[in-house]
C-alpha cells in the first residue's frame, strides 16, 4: 500500500463548467437524478439558490445546494462521490453550506431525506437537524416517504456551540486520503 499525503479540500461556488462532474456524482447518488438542465437553471436563473462544490486534488468530489427563502435555508441537494464517502467530505460540505446559510441571513435550515437513508440522516442529526414531519410518498421513483428535518435557530446557544465544536473538529482532522480506486488526481488550474 502506498502512503498518500492528505489532499487539500476546497469549498468553491458551483459554476456551469462544474456541471459534468456534478451530474456524474448525481447519477451515482440518486435513483431519480435531477435532469442536467435543472442545475444550469438553478445557477443561471434562480436568485434564491446557492450551490457549492467540494474540490479535492483538483476534482469535484461533492456538492450541495440550498434556496434561501425569506429566513429559511432549504437544502435542495447534497451528495458526495461514493468513492469519497466516509472520509469527512460530507462533514466539511455540510458545515460550509450551513455557514453560507448563516452568512445569507438564514434563521434555520430544513431539508427532506429518504426515511431509509440512515447514513444521511445520521450526518444531518450530527449537525443539529431533527425530524419534524413526514412527506408521504414524496419520492416519485418508489413512493418512499421523506423525513422533514429542521435545525434549531442558528442563533440559539446550543446550535452555535454545536457548529463551533464541529468546525473545530473538522479543522483539527487530517485532510482526506484519496480512495484506492485508481482515480486520477488532477491538478486544479
Amino acid at each position: 500500500m502506498v502512503a498518500h499525503p492528505g489532499l487539500r479540500v476546497l469549498m468553491l461556488p458551483m459554476h456551469v463548467d462544474d456541471l459534468p462532474a456534478v451530474y456524474a456524482i448525481e447519477r451515482q447518488s440518486f435513483s431519480t437524478p435531477w435532469p442536467p438542465h435543472a442545475y444550469r437553471a438553478e445557477l443561471e436563473a434562480n436568485q434564491l439558490a446557492h450551490y457549492i462544490c467540494t474540490w479535492v486534488g483538483g476534482r469535484i468530489v461533492g456538492y450541495a445546494g440550498m434556496w434561501l427563502m425569506v429566513d429559511e435555508a432549504h437544502v435542495t441537494t447534497f451528495a458526495v462521490d461514493p468513492a469519497w464517502r466516509r472520509r469527512g467530505i460530507g462533514d466539511r460540505l455540510l458545515v460550509a453550506l450551513l455557514d453560507a446559510a448563516v452568512q445569507r441571513g438564514a434563521r434555520d435550515a430544513t431539508l427532506e431525506v429518504r426515511v431509509s437513508n440512515v447514513a444521511a440522516r445520521r450526518l444531518y442529526e450530527k449537525f443539529g437537524f431533527r425530524p419534524v414531519g413526514v412527506r408521504p410518498r414524496y419520492y416519485s421513483d418508489d413512493g418512499e416517504d421523506a423525513l422533514v428535518m429542521t435545525t434549531l435557530a442558528f442563533d440559539e446557544p446550543a446550535m452555535r456551540r454545536r457548529l463551533d465544536r464541529l468546525r473545530t473538529e473538522i479543522a483539527a482532522s487530517p485532510e482526506p486520503e484519496p480512495p484506492d480506486d485508481g482515480a486520477t488526481i488532477e491538478a486544479h488550474g
